[in-house]
């Protein structure tokens, strides 16, 4: 395995992670028509975990690949929301949050390649 896998794999681990111990953080960013905030918090950090664990393995490698493309295009209308509203962008500047939002597409073909 090449070290970008593992890589990529430490940045979902560690996104799982933080939406565990600070889920008020993802709460706040979530757009108003998602309803459950904190369950959904809670479940795609979960989620994230689980991926950046399958990624590892062979067996479990396009599944997981598949998975976080699926959740990158998801999440796509939380970054919309937290550049188009004050309250959820964290204060953030915009540039930040522009390039965040950019970051999302790098991050699908990043993972399209172990597919």
């Amino acid at each position: 395995m090449s070290w970008h896998l593992y890589l990529l794999s430490l940045i979902f681990a560690i996104a799982g992670v933080f939406h565990l111990i600070r889920p008020k953080a993802f709460m706040r960013i979530m757009p108003l028509y998602i309803p459950y905030h904190k369950l959904l918090v809670y479940l795609s950090g979960i989620a994230e975990i689980l991926v950046s664990c399958g990624l590892l393995f062979t067996t479990t490698r396009t599944v997981s690949a598949w998975s976080i493309i699926f959740m990158l295009i998801l999440f796509f209308p939380v970054h919309v929301h937290m550049l188009k509203h004050k309250k959820a962008s964290l204060n953030l500047p915009k540039f930040i949050l522009v390039i965040r939002l950019l970051l999302q597409f790098g991050l699908i073909y990043w993972a399209y390649r172990y597919l």
